[in-house]
């Protein structure tokens, strides 16, 4: 997005598609803990889904904080 409006490179786009995976991973996550029939295995992937998916949204924020300072900056 950064690159098409001001025709710099930088590793925004390369870190939201990575970001992507952070949140498809916690997506497959959460669908097998609800598939999952042991309730300690059920718990534990939960844990990890939740954790993964709070990451992913930080990191989202973190870089719609970079782009917007990307695009108001020069």
């Amino acid at each position: 997005m950064v690159i098409t409006v001001k025709k710099e490179d930088n590793l925004a786009d390369d870190f939201l598609a990575i970001d992507a995976v952070l949140f498809l991973i916690a997506c497959f996550l959460s669908y097998w803990a609800l598939r999952t029939r042991t309730i300690r295995r059920m718990h534990r992937v939960e844990k990890i889904a939740d954790t993964i998916f709070l990451f992913a949204l930080l990191v989202m924020t973190v870089i719609c904080g970079f782009i917007t300072f990307a695009l108001t900056a020069s």
